[in-house]
């Protein structure tokens, strides 16, 4: 079985992150994708706004009704500071059987080589990178080992962050249909992001 990891902080999950998935899902070739929110991400220097419990909720009400989609919990679980290195390895341990892809978008892809344990990481598995809003997807600036283990995904181009939503509910603006409609239910019944 080939499973894809998306990985993010979803704060909040948006459609890109799901169109994103899709995308991965269809080209790669994958038979399902698992959406791993990270409990504190090593690159970004401020703390998620929503609970990780939040976070984890918005993601189950935005993949409930697709069967290729679930959520994955290590990384919350684990609690820290979440390192893919350590994160794939305790994934595959618990499924030897699952050939493991990363989805991370362009941006991602050429800083892969300040990823901690890189060397290791690529032994373990392929990474999916899809093109994105000003970025290129092309690995062919990266080290020999790294640009062997990336796969590049076309994606259509959908100008959507969770900055934004973010910065539109605190200015007091609608998130609906940036998001997916039972997350804009549990943003507005818990009143997240607002000023």
């Amino acid at each position: 079985m080939k499973v894809g990891i998306m990985g993010g902080t979803f704060d909040p999950i948006h459609q890109g992150h799901l169109l994103a998935a899709e995308r991965a899902r269809e080209e790669a070739g994958l038979d399902e994708v698992w959406f791993m929110p990270t409990n504190t991400p090593p690159h970004k220097p401020n703390a998620p706004k929503a609970t990780a419990a939040q976070r984890l909720d918005m993601v189950k009400a935005a993949i409930a009704r697709d069967p290729h989609f679930r959520e994955e919990t290590t990384e919350i679980r684990r609690g820290g500071t979440s390192y893919t290195v350590d994160t794939v390895r305790e994934l595959k341990e618990r499924h030897p059987d699952i050939d493991f892809y990363y989805i991370i978008g362009a941006d991602m892809v050429q800083y892969l080589p300040n990823w901690t344990r890189i060397d290791e990481l690529v032994k373990m598995i392929t990474f999916v990178g899809l093109a994105r809003p000003g970025y290129s997807a092309d690995a062919g600036q990266l080290p020999a080992a790294i640009r062997a283990s990336v796969l590049t995904v076309a994606m259509p181009q959908i100008g959507i962050s969770s900055t934004a939503i973010r910065d539109m509910r605190r200015s007091g603006k609608s998130v609906r249909y940036l998001v997916p409609e039972p997350v804009f239910a549990y943003i507005e019944e818990n009143r997240l992001y607002e000023s």
